[in-house]
Order: C-alpha cells, then sequence, then structure tokens
C-alpha cells in the first residue's frame, strides 16, 4: 500500500528503491545520501517498510518520499516499491549501503552500453569498516562476479523498469532473490552492465555474528541453493540458525 507518493515535479529518470525492516535510525541520512549523489538530476526515493509497525516510514522527514507498506520480506518490499515507482530505470539500494559517488550517471551510461539484450547492471562489493578479513571477502566476491556474473543485492542492482517487467520482477522467495533474478537473466543470455565503481555496504552483519562465522554461512547458503536446495528450506536453516547465534 503507498501511503504517500510527491516525486519531484520533473521527470523522473531513476527510481531508488529502499526495501527497510526497523530502519528508523538511518533512513533519513540514507535519503539524503542519494538526494546529494543524484544532483543535479531528478531521482524519486521510495522507502518500502515491511514491518506492522511501519516505524522507519514514520521517522521519514523528506516529504517527497515515495511511502509503501509492504507484506514483510525483501522481495516482496522490494516489487511492491518497483509498482509504485515512476522511473525509467529502478535502482535497488539496501539501507546498510552507500552510493558511490557519480552513480547515476554511470548507472545511465551502463545500461547505454549494452546491446540489444539485457537492461540489468550492478556495481562492484565494497565493505565497510570490516578490517583486513573482510577485505579479502570483499576482493574474492567480486572476482567472483567477473567469473559468474552474478551481483548480489547489497551491490545496489539496477533495471530499466520495462525489462524489470518482463523478468517478472524478484522472485517471492524468501532468500536468495538477488542471485534467483540474475540467474534468470543469464539464463536468459542477456548482457550485464557491471560498473567499476565500487558501494560502500556496512560491515554491521559481519560484525554482529562474528566476520569468519557470517562469511561461511553466507557461502554454504549460496552453495546449497546452487545444488538445488529450495530458498523456503534455507530460510528455516537460516532463522534456526540465528536463533541459536
Amino acid at each position: 500500500m503507498t501511503e504517500t507518493a510527491s516525486p519531484p515535479s520533473s521527470r523522473i529518470v531513476c527510481s531508488v528503491i529502499i526495501p527497510v525492516w526497523h530502519e528508523a535510525d538511518g533512513i533519513n541520512a540514507l535519503v539524503s545520501h542519494v538526494r546529494r549523489v543524484a544532483l543535479p538530476d531528478a531521482v524519486e526515493v521510495i522507502v518500502s517498510d515491511g514491518a506492522p509497525q511501519a516505524d522507519t516510514l514514520r521517522a521519514l522527514e523528506d516529504a517527497a518520499v515515495v511511502r509503501v507498506r509492504a507484506p514483510q520480506g525483501r522481495a516482496l518490499q522490494m516489487n511492491a516499491g518497483a509498482h509504485a515507482a515512476s522511473g525509467e530505470v529502478l535502482v535497488f539500494l539496501h539501507a546498510d549501503t552507500v552510493l558511490p559517488e557519480g552513480a547515476f550517471a554511470s548507472i545511465r551510461a551502463g545500461l547505454n552500453g549494452l546491446d540489444g539484450r539485457g537492461g540489468a547492471g550492478a556495481f562492484r562489493l565494497g565493505i565497510e569498516g570490516g578490517g583486513a578479513f573482510l577485505y579479502v571477502v570483499e576482493k574474492v566476491a567480486n572476482l567472483r562476479n567477473r567469473l559468474t556474473r552474478t551481483p548480489y543485492g547489497d551491490q545496489v542492482q539496477f533495471f530499466r523498469a520495462a525489462y524489470f517487467r518482463l523478468l517478472g520482477g524478484y522472485s517471492a522467495i524468501p532468500l536468495m532473490e538477488d542471485v534467483d533474478i540474475m540467474r534468470r537473466i543469464r539464463q536468459r543470455g542477456d548482457s550485464l552492465a557491471l560498473l567499476p565503481q565500487r558501494v560502500r555496504t556496512s560491515a554491521r552483519r559481519w560484525h554482529a555474528e562474528g566476520p569468519m562465522r557470517c562469511s561461511l554461512r553466507n557461502s554454504c547458503l549460496r552453495l546449497l541453493y546452487a545444488l538445488g536446495v529450495p530458498a523456503q528450506t534455507l530460510s528455516r536453516w537460516y532463522l534456526a540458525y540465528t536463533r541459536k547465534s
């Protein structure tokens, strides 16, 4: 459900969709960051809140932000945000990630540089404040991206809106929605714009669990998904794991 839709009056080229779950403390700084990086262009910012309390939406100070209440689940929240979007390009930004300078010009150039097939891309991964171990994790992840062309959601996936609709959006699965949509693009044989600029993703997830433990768990989940274990099963295992942590 869209509560407020007040984008800037000029033509919207990019819609930035931010799925959130109890991110009231940092959401206004993130919205301001997106506005600053976008200058001088107009961008539409959409915050899609999956929390029943909608606490992140209530904390928003920017009246032009499009506020969306959605069912819990990152895929569902991103699809709901995409449904409310007006832009020609959809940019999916996690709440703990910030964009590089010139991000929107790079996105447009990357999409314009694709051949006739395809309409999606992502940035290089950067982990902010992670230390030596997470620096290695970052480098390995970016090497894997170049080899497999399957960037993750924390690399800021973006799509031409028409192409995103052609793909059917994100699959309504509890985990691996970012891997799934990139896998479908690869299976279609479509081109992908992998930009050289580095986003900055917070290391808070790794620090909360321990960098090595978190990285090992993530690697195991990705491997099992690649071997055909359903995302629903992985989600149950993930929830059981986090309860024990």
